[in-house]
């Protein structure tokens, strides 16, 4: 919840900087925190007047982080490098916000260890094996990256 509170207050430090792009960025994690609130209310994993805890702003941060890298592709390859610049610019905004990313090597490690917890002999494993390492780096390392590790490790 200081996460939460921390994006309200640089939004309006950015609302009285006139920073539009960072105000804008900020404005829609908020909304975007806001209907996952409500969502949780809906299916009951929340109590109405609760707030997402931080890991679960984290998550959306990193969710909306990576669609914006996605929509960077998308920009440069259909040729708008100005859009491409302003989804840049928010994504960089937005990984101020993430913890500080896993390399590939400390993500193996962890998948190492995940694999010995779970008892893991094969591919037919993986799902044990990305129960256990999921949590241990929640937003910290791309789903797909992991993925990919866990794959190789396990053939």
């Amino acid at each position: 919840m200081e996460l939460k509170s921390r994006i309200e207050s640089d939004l309006k430090a950015a609302l009285k900087g006139k920073d539009a792009l960072k105000a804008s960025a900020l404005r829609m994690v908020i909304a975007a925190v806001k209907n996952k609130e409500i969502e949780e209310r809906g299916l009951k994993k929340i109590k109405p007047g609760d707030e997402l805890d931080d890991a679960g702003v984290i998550r959306i941060i990193a969710m909306l982080a990576k669609q914006r890298q996605e929509s960077i592709e998308m920009f440069k390859n259909g040729g708008r490098d100005d859009l491409a610049k302003k989804e840049a610019d928010e994504l960089k905004l937005l990984e101020g916000y993430l913890p500080s990313q896993l390399t590939a090597a400390e993500v193996e490690k962890i998948v190492d260890e995940a694999v010995k917890e779970s008892g893991a002999a094969g591919p037919k494993d993986m799902g044990n094996v990305m129960r256990v390492v999921m949590p241990k780096i929640a937003g910290r390392a791309d789903g797909k990256l992991v993925n990919e590790i866990v794959r190789k490790k396990l053939t």
